[in-house]
């Protein structure tokens, strides 16, 4: 099962980790096995993401997306932004200009 692994960092609510608990508790209850909050929340990817095709999945990505979105855009206004958008110029940490790259 672990034979391939990938370290990933994870940041989640409060009420997510603390459901993931509860559902780990009534693991090690029904099956007379130690459950953690790592194997529990592992489950849950690996289930998510067999059902790619599931619109409430789907919408949740959505949501966190533009949270992210939301986030990343205060964040800029806050620390000023270092380049001029409009102009497809960036402005590096030593202050030379960068022609912005086009996709």
């Amino acid at each position: 099962m672990l034979e391939n692994k990938t370290k990933v960092l994870l940041i989640l609510s409060q009420d997510v980790v603390d459901q993931a608990r509860i559902v780990a508790g009534k693991a090690t209850i029904m099956l007379k096995l130690p459950v953690s909050l790592q194997i529990v929340l592992r489950a849950l990817v690996e289930e998510g993401l067999k059902r790619d095709d599931h619109s409430t999945l789907l919408a949740n990505v959505e949501s966190q997306a533009k949270a992210v979105r939301r986030l990343r855009s205060v964040a800029r206004r806050a620390q000023g932004n270092p380049g001029d958008r409009q102009s497809g110029i960036w402005q590096r940490p030593n202050g030379r200009e960068q022609p912005k790259r086009r996709k």
